[in-house]
């Protein structure tokens, strides 16, 4: 059964940091694109960071570049979004998409929530 799985989430103070993480299972992510997208509640879903299949090119939303970096490591079928100096308006679902051709597989998300 293919599935991503997203953690790491939670409630952080604004200037703290987040590591999320997504797992692959069923298939094998290495020949993947991997992308974090996030939805605010009332917002449109925003991709917010993308790392190529070996990781030579990454690229990230405007709103994040300088504060996040996207990583994987394909030996642990698992992709990485390190989140620093967190703002209340990064509070979202954090979502994890693998694209490979025609094909798509999300996860179910991860709740980050940025508050004092």
């Amino acid at each position: 059964q293919v599935q991503l799985v997203e953690s790491g989430g939670g409630l952080v103070q604004p200037g703290g940091s987040l590591r999320l993480s997504c797992a692959a299972s069923g298939f094998t992510l290495s020949s993947y694109t991997m992308s974090w997208y996030r939805q605010a509640p009332g917002k449109e879903r925003e991709l917010v960071a993308t790392i190529t299949d070996a990781g030579g090119s990454r690229n990230y939303a405007d709103s994040v570049k300088g504060r996040f970096t996207i990583s994987r490591d394909n030996a642990k079928n698992t992709v990485y979004l390190q989140m620093n100096s967190l703002k209340p308006e990064d509070t979202a679902v954090y979502v994890c998409k693998a694209h490979f051709v025609v094909r798509d597989y999300w996860g179910q998300g991860t709740q980050v929530t940025v508050s004092s």
